[in-house]
């Protein structure tokens, strides 16, 4: 027997529980965030940029997932988890 709904926390995947977050939390909340990890991924491109380092990650990239699948998995969850923190406890 399930002990948890459906919509639990614990049975549900970062991703999932990132989207259910976004469309129900406060919108200028979210939105702050989303700027944030957007300014974030600017960033982490400028660095690649002034290090030489674009054409290794466009190369990189699509490979990734299929290279190093848990590392990958890990990565996307963590910053999924990140964001939904930062959300959660604004909202709070």
């Amino acid at each position: 027997m399930n002990i948890f709904d459906d919509d639990d926390f614990m049975v549900t995947t970062p991703r999932e529980n990132f989207i259910s977050i976004i469309k129900t939390a406060n919108e200028n909340i979210v939105a702050n965030e989303l700027e944030k990890m957007v300014a974030r991924l600017a960033l982490a491109e400028k660095l690649l940029e002034e290090n030489g380092l674009e054409e290794q990650y466009e190369k990189t990239l699509p490979s990734f997932a299929l290279a190093e699948p848990k590392e990958y998995e890990n990565r996307v969850n963590s910053l999924f988890i990140e964001t939904v923190g930062n959300i959660v406890t604004q909202c709070e």
